[in-house]
């Protein structure tokens, strides 16, 4: 089963990765680097290459979730970071970029920090599988902050959030969503038999509306940068949500945990986290763009001006 578990988390990381370039490239193409508006989304519906990324990224969450349910989290979780080197690669390839040496390491940095923070959490937790009703409204009124803090700087700052940003919301809401669906799957699966009568309403509601405002900003962090980027925040930020909702909330903190273990789960956190930054404002396509917005600045303000 173990072995099986392995080929779907493979599976999965590819399917991230290829659907998370195609859209991606799909978006890149219709925005040119300009932020996504309602009439811009709706032309995507209608891109037969966002539709296809669409449908990869719809298998990929299929094939981890296969995969989580037939194995542990630390054979199936690091895996996933696999995602962001075939996102790299493959993007690379489809633009014709060659990647820098921050880059590189910005990449590195990412998957052994986000890989060595998922080990030591797995061995620093054990799993809640009866969430109380305090607990659980506890999350969905801070996802509710979550969502309202995000969502006014998308609406306030909107022209001039980038993409960092965006990518930054969309791995701390899509975190949230996590922890609320395994809660959810949790009461579904309840001896009781009550099924969908143990689910809260509200549960159900800050999953939609934090899942919808994430899928926003991830699609605004693919016009604003490249979708390894994107990949590289969601595989790194979300699980670290999620762990620390569970530590703190969830009380899911091992009993007689040494504190040298925190020390290193706050150090592999704050690896992952840099390269994320570091790939935010070093990755290439980044740079191109922000040189071109440069170049027009200047001309725009140039003599006789």
């Amino acid at each position: 089963m173990v072995l099986f578990a392995v080929v779907l988390a493979l599976l999965g990381a590819l399917f991230l990765a290829l659907g998370a370039q195609r859209q991606g490239s799909a978006v890149k193409a219709d925005t040119g680097g300009l932020g996504l508006n309602s009439n811009g989304f709706l032309r995507l519906l209608r891109n037969p290459r966002w539709l296809l990324g669409l449908l990869l990224l719809g298998l990929g969450l299929l094939s981890n979730m296969m995969a989580l349910i037939t194995a542990p989290l630390t054979v199936v979780q690091p895996i996933g970071a696999i995602a962001l080197v075939i996102t790299t690669v493959v993007n690379s390839k489809d633009q014709g970029i060659t990647l820098n040496r921050p880059t590189v390491v910005a990449i590195s940095s990412c998957v052994t920090g986000s890989a060595v923070f998922v080990l030591l959490a797995v061995g620093a937790t054990v799993e809640n599988h009866h969430v109380s009703s305090a607990e659980e409204l506890t999350i969905v009124l801070l996802l509710a902050l979550a969502i309202a803090l995000f969502g006014g700087l998308a609406v306030v700052f909107r022209r001039r959030l980038n993409a960092f940003v965006f990518i930054l919301g969309a791995g701390v809401l899509f975190g949230f969503v996590a922890v609320l669906t395994r809660i959810i799957g949790t009461q579904l699966l309840d001896p009781n038999g009550l099924f969908l009568l143990n689910v809260q309403w509200y549960s159900i509601l800050a999953i939609a509306a934090a899942g919808g405002l994430g899928s926003w900003f991830v699609q605004n962090a693919y016009s604003a940068g490249p979708p390894d980027l994107v990949i590289a925040g969601l595989t790194v930020i979300d699980p670290m949500v999620g762990i620390a909702i569970g530590i703190t909330i969830l009380g899911e903190l091992a009993p007689h945990v040494p504190p040298v273990m925190g020390i290193g789960m706050a150090a592999a956190a704050l690896v992952a986290i840099v390269g994320v930054v570091a790939l935010s404002r070093h990755h290439p396509e980044v740079t191109s763009r922000r040189n071109e917005a440069a170049r027009e600045l200047r001309g725009s303000s140039g003599p006789g001006q």
